[in-house]
Protein backbone atom coordinates (compact mmCIF):
# COMPACT_ATOMS: atom_id res chain seq x y z
CA UNK A 1 0.00 0.00 0.00
CA UNK A 2 1.46 3.27 -0.84
CA UNK A 3 1.88 6.38 1.48
CA UNK A 4 2.10 8.68 -1.23
CA UNK A 5 0.14 11.63 -3.32
CA UNK A 6 -1.75 11.22 -6.21
CA UNK A 7 0.27 12.57 -9.91
CA UNK A 8 -1.77 15.42 -9.56
CA UNK A 9 -1.11 16.34 -6.23
CA UNK A 10 2.63 15.91 -7.07
CA UNK A 11 2.48 18.53 -9.13
CA UNK A 12 1.97 21.23 -6.48
CA UNK A 13 4.80 20.80 -4.35
CA UNK A 14 3.74 20.20 -0.82
CA UNK A 15 3.98 22.81 1.63
CA UNK A 16 3.13 22.32 5.70
CA UNK A 17 4.89 22.69 9.48
CA UNK A 18 5.08 19.84 11.78
CA UNK A 19 6.28 19.83 15.34
CA UNK A 20 8.96 17.44 14.34
CA UNK A 21 10.45 15.91 10.76
CA UNK A 22 12.39 12.81 10.82
CA UNK A 23 14.46 12.08 8.04
CA UNK A 24 15.12 8.09 7.51
CA UNK A 25 12.23 5.64 7.56
CA UNK A 26 14.00 2.41 8.53
CA UNK A 27 13.66 0.53 12.01
CA UNK A 28 15.83 3.72 14.16
CA UNK A 29 14.01 6.68 12.48
CA UNK A 30 11.02 4.95 12.51
CA UNK A 31 10.86 4.41 16.25
CA UNK A 32 11.78 7.97 16.64
CA UNK A 33 8.61 9.23 14.87
CA UNK A 34 7.22 6.59 16.85
CA UNK A 35 7.45 7.64 20.14
CA UNK A 36 7.07 11.78 18.83
CA UNK A 37 3.68 10.62 18.08
CA UNK A 38 3.01 8.86 21.16
CA UNK A 39 3.92 12.10 23.09
CA UNK A 40 1.20 13.84 20.62
CA UNK A 41 3.78 15.72 18.35
CA UNK A 42 2.76 16.10 14.42
CA UNK A 43 5.24 14.18 13.27
CA UNK A 44 6.80 13.99 9.33
CA UNK A 45 8.43 10.36 8.55
CA UNK A 46 10.65 10.96 5.38
CA UNK A 47 11.88 8.24 3.46
CA UNK A 48 13.62 8.14 0.09
CA UNK A 49 12.84 5.09 -1.37
CA UNK A 50 8.96 3.63 -2.07
CA UNK A 51 8.34 1.77 0.94
CA UNK A 52 8.80 -1.34 1.49
CA UNK A 53 12.36 -1.56 -0.20
CA UNK A 54 15.81 -3.48 0.65
CA UNK A 55 18.22 -0.36 0.08
CA UNK A 56 19.50 0.15 3.53
CA UNK A 57 19.88 -2.15 7.10
CA UNK A 58 16.08 -2.56 8.14
CA UNK A 59 14.59 -5.02 5.43
CA UNK A 60 14.69 -8.96 5.91
CA UNK A 61 12.70 -11.03 7.96
CA UNK A 62 15.25 -11.67 11.04
CA UNK A 63 17.20 -10.32 13.71
CA UNK A 64 18.73 -11.34 16.68
CA UNK A 65 17.88 -9.87 20.12
CA UNK A 66 19.41 -11.14 23.13
CA UNK A 67 20.35 -9.83 26.49
CA UNK A 68 24.36 -10.55 26.57
CA UNK A 69 26.00 -8.05 25.56
CA UNK A 70 29.64 -7.87 26.04
CA UNK A 71 29.46 -3.73 26.44
CA UNK A 72 27.29 -2.65 30.25
CA UNK A 73 25.84 0.42 28.61
CA UNK A 74 23.72 -2.05 25.93
CA UNK A 75 23.01 -4.54 28.40
CA UNK A 76 21.22 -1.87 30.44
CA UNK A 77 19.55 -1.12 27.77
CA UNK A 78 18.02 -4.41 26.30
CA UNK A 79 15.36 -4.70 29.44
CA UNK A 80 13.68 -1.92 28.38
CA UNK A 81 14.09 -2.43 24.69
CA UNK A 82 12.52 -5.96 25.35
CA UNK A 83 9.38 -4.12 27.40
CA UNK A 84 9.20 -1.57 24.31
CA UNK A 85 8.97 -4.21 21.54
CA UNK A 86 6.12 -6.26 23.83
CA UNK A 87 4.50 -3.00 23.91
CA UNK A 88 4.44 -2.72 20.43
CA UNK A 89 3.36 -6.28 19.62
CA UNK A 90 0.61 -5.23 21.85
CA UNK A 91 -0.67 -1.67 19.61
CA UNK A 92 0.12 -3.50 16.34
CA UNK A 93 -1.76 -6.87 17.40
CA UNK A 94 1.08 -9.12 15.96
CA UNK A 95 4.04 -11.54 17.26
CA UNK A 96 7.69 -9.65 16.17
CA UNK A 97 9.34 -11.84 18.55
CA UNK A 98 10.38 -15.67 18.88
CA UNK A 99 11.86 -16.84 21.98
CA UNK A 100 14.66 -19.73 20.73
CA UNK A 101 17.55 -18.74 23.49
CA UNK A 102 20.86 -17.82 22.47
CA UNK A 103 24.13 -19.70 22.55
CA UNK A 104 27.42 -17.81 23.10
CA UNK A 105 30.36 -19.56 22.18
CA UNK A 106 34.46 -18.84 22.03
CA UNK A 107 37.59 -19.71 23.32
CA UNK A 108 38.11 -18.90 27.52
CA UNK A 109 39.69 -15.83 28.06
CA UNK A 110 38.14 -13.63 25.27
CA UNK A 111 37.02 -10.17 26.58
CA UNK A 112 33.80 -9.64 24.47
CA UNK A 113 32.70 -13.77 25.54
CA UNK A 114 33.74 -13.07 29.40
CA UNK A 115 32.01 -9.08 28.89
CA UNK A 116 28.93 -11.46 28.31
CA UNK A 117 29.16 -13.83 30.49
CA UNK A 118 28.53 -11.52 33.53
CA UNK A 119 26.10 -10.39 31.33
CA UNK A 120 23.83 -14.07 31.38
CA UNK A 121 24.63 -14.82 35.25
CA UNK A 122 27.21 -18.14 36.59
CA UNK A 123 24.55 -20.79 35.98
CA UNK A 124 24.39 -20.10 32.22
CA UNK A 125 27.52 -21.67 31.32
CA UNK A 126 26.81 -24.70 29.28
CA UNK A 127 28.62 -27.66 29.78
CA UNK A 128 28.96 -30.71 26.78
CA UNK A 129 26.28 -32.53 27.66
CA UNK A 130 23.53 -29.13 28.30
CA UNK A 131 24.76 -28.25 24.84
CA UNK A 132 23.99 -31.34 23.13
CA UNK A 133 20.44 -31.42 24.42
CA UNK A 134 19.92 -27.29 23.53
CA UNK A 135 21.69 -27.19 20.40
CA UNK A 136 22.82 -30.76 18.52
CA UNK A 137 23.96 -29.96 15.84
CA UNK A 138 26.75 -27.03 17.23
CA UNK A 139 29.96 -28.57 17.77
CA UNK A 140 32.33 -26.49 19.80
CA UNK A 141 36.07 -27.14 19.49
CA UNK A 142 38.01 -28.36 22.40
CA UNK A 143 38.84 -25.37 25.35
CA UNK A 144 35.47 -23.43 24.11
CA UNK A 145 33.30 -21.70 26.65
CA UNK A 146 29.42 -21.93 25.83
CA UNK A 147 27.12 -19.60 27.56
CA UNK A 148 23.19 -19.48 27.09
CA UNK A 149 20.96 -16.35 27.19
CA UNK A 150 17.19 -18.02 27.44
CA UNK A 151 16.30 -14.37 26.43
CA UNK A 152 17.81 -14.83 23.01
CA UNK A 153 15.46 -15.03 19.91
CA UNK A 154 14.27 -14.20 16.28
CA UNK A 155 12.90 -10.29 16.00
CA UNK A 156 10.95 -10.58 12.47
CA UNK A 157 12.62 -7.60 11.24
CA UNK A 158 9.96 -6.76 7.75
CA UNK A 159 7.00 -7.25 10.19
CA UNK A 160 8.40 -5.24 13.04
CA UNK A 161 9.23 -1.86 10.60
CA UNK A 162 5.60 -2.37 9.03
CA UNK A 163 4.19 -2.51 12.70
CA UNK A 164 6.23 0.45 14.00
CA UNK A 165 4.66 2.67 10.85
CA UNK A 166 1.10 1.42 11.36
CA UNK A 167 0.81 2.31 14.71
CA UNK A 168 2.98 5.85 14.54
CA UNK A 169 0.59 6.74 11.21
CA UNK A 170 -2.55 5.45 13.84
CA UNK A 171 -1.18 8.43 16.68
CA UNK A 172 -1.50 11.04 13.51
CA UNK A 173 2.00 10.83 12.01
CA UNK A 174 2.32 11.44 8.31
CA UNK A 175 4.92 9.15 6.61
CA UNK A 176 6.16 10.45 3.00
CA UNK A 177 8.23 7.78 1.33
CA UNK A 178 9.74 8.60 -2.53
CA UNK A 179 10.60 11.89 -1.01
CA UNK A 180 14.87 12.44 -1.22
CA UNK A 181 15.65 15.36 0.79
CA UNK A 182 17.51 18.03 -1.14
CA UNK A 183 18.07 20.54 1.42
CA UNK A 184 18.25 21.22 5.30
CA UNK A 185 17.76 25.20 6.43
CA UNK A 186 19.27 25.38 9.73
CA UNK A 187 17.20 28.05 12.56
CA UNK A 188 14.71 28.23 15.20
CA UNK A 189 12.37 26.51 13.07
CA UNK A 190 14.21 24.02 10.24
CA UNK A 191 12.91 24.05 6.39
CA UNK A 192 13.65 20.27 4.72
CA UNK A 193 13.37 20.30 1.10
CA UNK A 194 12.54 17.41 -0.50
CA UNK A 195 11.86 16.40 -4.40
CA UNK A 196 8.35 16.13 -3.09
CA UNK A 197 8.02 19.22 -1.01
CA UNK A 198 8.98 21.69 1.70
CA UNK A 199 8.16 21.25 5.20
CA UNK A 200 9.14 22.87 8.44
CA UNK A 201 9.10 21.81 11.80
CA UNK A 202 11.23 23.02 15.28
CA UNK A 203 12.77 19.88 15.66
CA UNK A 204 14.35 17.46 13.40
CA UNK A 205 16.29 14.19 13.99
CA UNK A 206 18.35 12.60 11.45
CA UNK A 207 18.30 8.77 10.98
CA UNK A 208 19.29 7.93 7.36
CA UNK A 209 21.81 4.86 8.00
CA UNK A 210 24.57 4.84 5.14
CA UNK A 211 23.27 8.41 3.74
CA UNK A 212 23.75 10.26 6.84
CA UNK A 213 27.33 11.63 5.69
CA UNK A 214 25.50 12.64 2.53
CA UNK A 215 22.35 14.35 4.45
CA UNK A 216 25.20 16.06 7.31
CA UNK A 217 27.62 17.41 4.90
CA UNK A 218 26.39 20.54 4.01
CA UNK A 219 25.40 21.06 7.75
CA UNK A 220 29.17 20.68 8.16
CA UNK A 221 29.61 17.60 10.33
CA UNK A 222 31.58 14.53 9.00
CA UNK A 223 31.22 11.55 11.46
CA UNK A 224 33.51 8.73 10.86
CA UNK A 225 31.00 6.48 9.55
CA UNK A 226 31.70 3.62 7.03
CA UNK A 227 29.04 1.87 5.28
CA UNK A 228 29.73 -1.61 4.74
CA UNK A 229 28.42 -3.97 2.08
CA UNK A 230 27.17 -7.55 4.24
CA UNK A 231 27.16 -10.71 2.43
CA UNK A 232 23.81 -12.44 4.32
CA UNK A 233 24.35 -16.34 3.56
CA UNK A 234 21.91 -19.01 4.33
CA UNK A 235 23.11 -22.75 4.60
CA UNK A 236 20.90 -25.67 3.76
CA UNK A 237 20.56 -28.59 5.99
CA UNK A 238 21.56 -31.85 5.68
CA UNK A 239 19.04 -33.71 7.36
CA UNK A 240 15.57 -31.80 6.36
CA UNK A 241 14.05 -29.87 9.94
CA UNK A 242 17.54 -30.52 11.55
CA UNK A 243 17.99 -26.66 12.40
CA UNK A 244 14.74 -25.16 12.43
CA UNK A 245 12.62 -23.12 14.46
CA UNK A 246 10.10 -25.88 15.10
CA UNK A 247 12.53 -27.57 16.91
CA UNK A 248 13.89 -24.80 19.15
CA UNK A 249 16.75 -24.76 17.65
CA UNK A 250 18.81 -21.76 19.32
CA UNK A 251 20.41 -18.53 17.45
CA UNK A 252 23.97 -18.67 17.94
CA UNK A 253 27.09 -16.13 18.32
CA UNK A 254 30.67 -17.18 18.05
CA UNK A 255 33.16 -14.75 19.72
CA UNK A 256 37.07 -14.24 19.61
CA UNK A 257 37.52 -16.94 17.00
CA UNK A 258 40.93 -16.61 15.45
CA UNK A 259 39.82 -16.83 11.73
CA UNK A 260 36.65 -14.93 12.52
CA UNK A 261 37.57 -11.40 14.50
CA UNK A 262 34.32 -9.61 14.34
CA UNK A 263 32.57 -12.79 15.33
CA UNK A 264 29.84 -15.15 13.22
CA UNK A 265 26.34 -15.35 14.12
CA UNK A 266 23.39 -17.81 12.83
CA UNK A 267 19.49 -18.02 13.47
CA UNK A 268 17.38 -21.26 13.27
CA UNK A 269 15.83 -22.01 9.86
CA UNK A 270 12.82 -19.56 9.14
CA UNK A 271 13.27 -17.36 6.54
CA UNK A 272 13.51 -19.97 4.14
CA UNK A 273 12.23 -23.56 4.88
CA UNK A 274 15.36 -26.09 5.43
CA UNK A 275 17.93 -22.59 5.72
CA UNK A 276 19.96 -21.82 8.75
CA UNK A 277 21.36 -17.92 8.69
CA UNK A 278 25.23 -17.89 9.52
CA UNK A 279 26.61 -14.18 9.13
CA UNK A 280 30.42 -12.96 9.53
CA UNK A 281 29.49 -9.84 11.71
CA UNK A 282 31.77 -7.72 8.66
CA UNK A 283 31.72 -6.82 5.19
CA UNK A 284 33.63 -4.53 2.45
CA UNK A 285 33.35 -0.60 2.35
CA UNK A 286 31.29 0.25 -0.11
CA UNK A 287 29.61 3.76 -1.43
CA UNK A 288 25.59 3.11 -0.27
CA UNK A 289 24.43 4.25 -4.06
CA UNK A 290 26.25 1.46 -5.76
CA UNK A 291 25.66 -1.62 -2.99
CA UNK A 292 23.24 -3.87 -5.41
CA UNK A 293 26.46 -3.33 -7.59
CA UNK A 294 29.01 -5.63 -6.55
CA UNK A 295 31.92 -6.20 -9.44
CA UNK A 296 31.94 -9.30 -11.64
CA UNK A 297 33.76 -11.97 -9.51
CA UNK A 298 33.85 -9.96 -6.91
CA UNK A 299 35.79 -12.75 -3.95
CA UNK A 300 33.88 -13.65 -0.58
CA UNK A 301 36.76 -14.04 1.13
CA UNK A 302 34.00 -13.99 4.40
CA UNK A 303 31.95 -16.54 2.80
CA UNK A 304 35.24 -19.01 2.35
CA UNK A 305 35.82 -18.29 6.40
CA UNK A 306 31.94 -19.21 6.78
CA UNK A 307 32.38 -22.42 4.74
CA UNK A 308 35.34 -23.67 7.33
CA UNK A 309 32.94 -22.54 10.29
CA UNK A 310 30.58 -24.45 9.06
CA UNK A 311 32.39 -27.35 8.54
CA UNK A 312 33.54 -27.50 11.93
CA UNK A 313 31.14 -25.97 14.13
CA UNK A 314 27.71 -26.53 12.10
CA UNK A 315 28.58 -30.49 10.32
CA UNK A 316 24.92 -30.71 9.51
CA UNK A 317 24.86 -27.74 7.06
CA UNK A 318 25.81 -28.01 3.56
CA UNK A 319 29.31 -26.30 3.20
CA UNK A 320 28.53 -23.66 0.62
CA UNK A 321 26.02 -20.93 0.75
CA UNK A 322 22.40 -21.91 -0.80
CA UNK A 323 21.48 -17.95 -1.29
CA UNK A 324 23.70 -15.25 -0.96
CA UNK A 325 22.01 -11.78 -0.23
CA UNK A 326 23.34 -8.10 0.83
CA UNK A 327 22.88 -5.91 3.42
CA UNK A 328 24.05 -3.16 4.79
CA UNK A 329 25.73 -1.80 7.98
CA UNK A 330 26.97 1.95 8.91
CA UNK A 331 29.96 1.41 10.94
CA UNK A 332 31.83 3.97 13.64
CA UNK A 333 35.88 3.45 14.46
CA UNK A 334 34.73 1.77 17.94
CA UNK A 335 31.46 0.08 16.89
CA UNK A 336 29.10 2.31 19.62
CA UNK A 337 26.14 4.38 18.22
CA UNK A 338 25.81 7.87 17.76
CA UNK A 339 23.01 9.36 19.17
CA UNK A 340 23.70 13.08 19.91
CA UNK A 341 22.85 16.64 18.83
CA UNK A 342 24.75 18.61 16.37
CA UNK A 343 27.61 20.52 18.19
CA UNK A 344 25.90 23.90 16.29
CA UNK A 345 22.67 23.94 15.74
CA UNK A 346 20.82 22.02 18.75
CA UNK A 347 17.56 20.95 17.33
CA UNK A 348 19.19 19.00 14.80
CA UNK A 349 19.76 15.01 16.49
CA UNK A 350 21.44 12.28 14.90
CA UNK A 351 21.32 8.90 15.64
CA UNK A 352 23.97 6.76 13.30
CA UNK A 353 26.55 4.67 12.90
CA UNK A 354 24.28 1.68 14.10
CA UNK A 355 27.34 -0.96 13.54
CA UNK A 356 25.33 -4.08 12.64
CA UNK A 357 23.98 -4.55 16.05
CA UNK A 358 21.20 -1.52 16.51
CA UNK A 359 18.13 -3.36 15.21
CA UNK A 360 17.33 -5.00 18.82
CA UNK A 361 17.64 -1.81 20.42
CA UNK A 362 15.79 0.55 18.23
CA UNK A 363 12.71 0.78 20.26
CA UNK A 364 14.84 2.82 22.85
CA UNK A 365 17.23 4.53 20.82
CA UNK A 366 13.81 6.17 18.99
CA UNK A 367 13.14 6.64 22.36
CA UNK A 368 16.44 8.63 23.08
CA UNK A 369 15.96 10.32 19.81
CA UNK A 370 13.13 11.82 20.92
CA UNK A 371 13.89 12.89 24.20
CA UNK A 372 17.24 14.32 23.14
CA UNK A 373 14.78 16.11 20.64
CA UNK A 374 12.05 17.33 23.21
CA UNK A 375 15.04 18.30 25.67
CA UNK A 376 14.25 15.87 27.90
CA UNK A 377 16.62 14.40 30.31
CA UNK A 378 17.76 10.89 28.07
CA UNK A 379 15.95 7.80 30.18
CA UNK A 380 19.51 6.00 29.84
CA UNK A 381 22.79 7.87 29.39
CA UNK A 382 23.81 9.20 26.44
CA UNK A 383 27.56 9.36 26.94
CA UNK A 384 28.75 6.64 25.31
CA UNK A 385 26.73 7.65 21.96
CA UNK A 386 28.52 11.65 21.94
CA UNK A 387 29.35 13.18 18.78
CA UNK A 388 32.51 14.53 20.63
CA UNK A 389 34.02 11.47 20.91
CA UNK A 390 35.46 11.67 17.18
CA UNK A 391 37.18 15.11 17.71
CA UNK A 392 37.68 15.44 13.81
CA UNK A 393 33.93 15.90 13.21
CA UNK A 394 33.44 18.63 15.44
CA UNK A 395 36.41 20.67 13.72
CA UNK A 396 34.58 20.50 10.71
CA UNK A 397 31.34 21.34 12.11
CA UNK A 398 32.87 24.62 13.83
Amino acid sequence: MGTRTDMAALSQPQQASYDAIVIGAGIQGSFAAYHLAQRHRDTLLLEQFVLPHSRGSSHGQSRITRSAYPQAHYARMMPDSFLLWQRLEAEAGTSLYRRTGLVVLGPAGDPELEGCRRGTGPGDTLDAAALARRFPGLRPRAGDVTLWDGSGGVLRADRALRAVQEVFRRHGGTLRDGEKVLSIQPGAVLTVTTTGGVYRAPRLIIAAGAWTSAVLAPLGLRLPLQPLRINVCYWREKEPGSYSAGTATPCFMALGLPEAPHGIYGLPALEYPGLVKVCYHHGSPVDPEDRDRAPPGAPHPDVALLSSFISSYLPGLEPQPAVLETCMYTNTPDGDFILDRHPKHSNIVIGAGFSGHGFKLAPVVGKLLCELSLGEEPSHSTAPFAISRFPGALRAAL
